[in-house]
C-alpha cells in the first residue's frame, strides 16, 4: 500500500497545520530559518487578491509568527510556472500587509520557505532577495528560501550521519515508514511526526482524496502527453507566453468537458482559475 509522505503538499498539511502539531511546526521552521521562534498562529490558506473579479488564492501554509509573516509551498516539481506563482502568492502577501495603515512600513518581516523537489541544483538551498547586482537591498523585509530537497533525500540514503543530524526536520519529509522508523528514534519530534503520518495514512477519507487526486494528475498527464505527441506542445508553451493560443485552449476545454478537477487543472498547467473559468 502506497505511503504518503511529507512530500505530498496534502500530507504536509494536514500534519503542520493543525493545532495539535505546532510543536512539529516549530520544530521544522526554527531548523529552517536557524532562529528562534516563540509564537505561531495558522492563518486561513484563502488569499483575497483584492478585486472581486479574481478569485482567491490557495497557498500551502500560512502562518503569523514573533519573527514576521511566513508562507510555506511544497512544490512536488520544478515546473516553469513554479517560481512566477509562489511569487504572486507572497507579493499579495506582502502588499496586503504593507498597503494597511497609514505609512508604508517595513517593520514585518515576509518570508516565503519553498521546500522543492526535481529543480537540479547541486545546493542544499538558496535564499533570494530583492536587490541590486551589487547586494544593496532594495526592501529589507522580503526573503524568499528554496531548499533542494532531493539533496536532504540523498544525505540519508548516503548515510551522512552528521548532515543528517543537523538537518533531521527537513529529512524527515520524504522519508518512507522504515527509515523514519530509525530516524525517530533519535529525536521525539520526529517520532511525533512519524505517528502523525501514519494516522494519516491509515485514515481512509484521506487516502480517498489522495487516490482520486492521483487519479485526477494522471488523467492530465495522459492528456499533456498526448498533446505533446500530436505536436501541439510547441502551441501550449507559445500560448503561455503570448497569452492563451488556440491548441491551449481546446486542450484545457476537453479537460473540461471530462469533469477533471479545475483546482488540478491549474496547478498542472500554469493557468489561473479565472483563465480556465473563462473557457467553461
Amino acid at each position: 500500500m502506497k505511503y504518503y509522505t511529507g512530500k505530498y503538499d496534502r500530507a504536509f498539511k494536514e500534519i503542520m497545520l493543525n493545532e495539535k502539531n505546532k510543536d512539529i511546526l516549530k520544530f521544522l521552521l526554527e531548523s529552517i530559518l536557524e532562529i528562534k521562534i516563540n509564537n505561531i498562529q495558522i492563518k486561513r490558506q484563502e488569499r483575497n487578491v483584492g478585486n472581486i473579479n479574481v478569485k482567491g488564492k490557495t497557498v500551502d501554509a500560512l502562518l503569523e509568527t514573533d519573527i514576521g509573516k511566513v508562507q510555506i509551498e511544497v512544490n512536488t516539481s520544478n515546473e516553469y510556472y513554479v517560481h512566477p506563482r509562489n511569487m504572486a502568492y507572497i507579493s499579495d502577501i506582502y502588499s496586503h500587509n504593507t498597503l494597511v495603515g497609514e505609512i508604508y512600513t517595513e517593520d514585518i518581516m515576509h518570508i516565503q520557505i519553498n521546500l522543492s523537489y526535481g529543480i537540479k541544483d547541486n545546493k542544499a538551498y538558496r535564499v533570494y532577495y530583492v536587490q541590486d547586482e551589487e547586494g544593496k537591498k532594495f526592501i529589507e523585509n522580503l526573503k524568499i528560501y528554496e531548499y533542494n530537497m532531493d539533496f536532504y533525500k540523498k544525505i540519508w540514503d548516503n548515510k551522512k550521519e552528521e548532515l543528517i543530524r543537523r538537518n533531521k526536520a527537513l529529512v524527515m519529509l520524504n522519508l518512507e515508514k522504515e527509515d523514519l522508523q530509525i530516524l525517530s528514534k533519535k529525536d521525539k519530534a520526529v517520532e511525533k511526526y512519524m505517528k502523525e503520518l501514519d494516522r494519516l495514512n491509515e485514515d481512509p477519507e484521506f487516502r480517498e482524496y489522495m487516490s482520486y487526486e492521483e487519479d485526477q494528475r494522471k488523467i492530465l498527464n495522459s492528456r499533456l502527453k498526448k498533446a505533446e505527441e500530436d505536436g501541439i506542445e510547441k502551441g501550449i508553451k507559445k500560448g503561455i507566453k503570448e497569452g492563451i493560443e488556440n491548441e491551449k485552449l481546446q486542450i484545457v476545454q476537453n479537460m473540461l468537458k471530462d469533469n477533471l478537477d479545475i483546482n488540478l487543472i491549474s496547478k498542472y498547467t500554469g493557468l489561473s482559475i479565472d483563465e480556465i473559468e473563462s473557457l467553461k
